[in-house]
């Protein structure tokens, strides 16, 4: 998607503050290349498969008060990588608008739907049987993706169907989103401008 047929969908954003600084770039016609350093493990990992399945090409450098607690972190990327989405969107003439995926992983199931409206808002029906995975407690997952959405102004709606280990059904719920993601912001070559009749997203 271009604006005037030119517009690359890339943008770089800096945030910091006492807590935590973080750099984020992003390319949403990329090939799904990642670099990935949050100093929270399960974090990386989710962001590196987030990448890999929309296709978006992401650099995450991030700095945070971890000593303390990971919610800081998680939280702030969150911020960081929905205002970077926004940006990098542009105008969003063109694009899909909506994504929907329903994702397997081992017992796990995870729905997810998605309106890049620019009217955020946020359910998440995900409840784990154990929120430690490893290290990281799961339910920042929520705190993430609320972030992400208010920031990206897209309305997101994640449901889990069923799963017992509470790894597969986060990771499933992260890829589910890059795939609705990838879904949404792709461009019909037959919408000429905003998908809305109201004029603007």
């Amino acid at each position: 998607m271009t604006d005037g047929g030119a517009r690359q969908r890339a943008a770089s954003l800096q945030r910091k503050t006492k807590e935590t600084e973080i750099r984020i770039q992003l390319d949403l016609d990329g090939s799904g290349q990642y670099q990935v350093k949050t100093g929270v493990p399960f974090l990386d990992h989710m962001l590196e498969s987030f990448a890999r399945h929309a296709l978006f090409d992401l650099e995450v450098d991030a700095k945070g008060d971890v000593e303390i607690d990971d919610h800081h972190t998680v939280e702030d990327v969150g911020i960081t990588l929905g205002q970077a989405f926004r940006e990098a969107l542009g105008s969003a003439e063109g694009i899909t608008r909506y994504g929907f995926f329903v994702l397997p992983m081992a017992e796990s199931k995870v729905e997810v739907a998605l309106d890049i409206s620019n009217r955020p808002y946020f359910c998440y029906d995900v409840e784990l049987t154990n929120h430690k995975i490893g290290d990281f407690d799961g339910l920042l997952s929520e705190d993430f993706f609320y972030a992400f959405s208010q920031n990206a102004g897209i309305d997101l709606h994640i449901v889990k169907h069923y799963g017992r280990s509470p790894h597969h059904v986060v990771e499933a719920v992260f890829k589910g989103v890059a795939r609705a993601l990838r879904s949404a912001v792709k461009v019909d070559p037959r919408e000429g401008g905003l998908p809305t009749v109201k004029g603007a997203l």
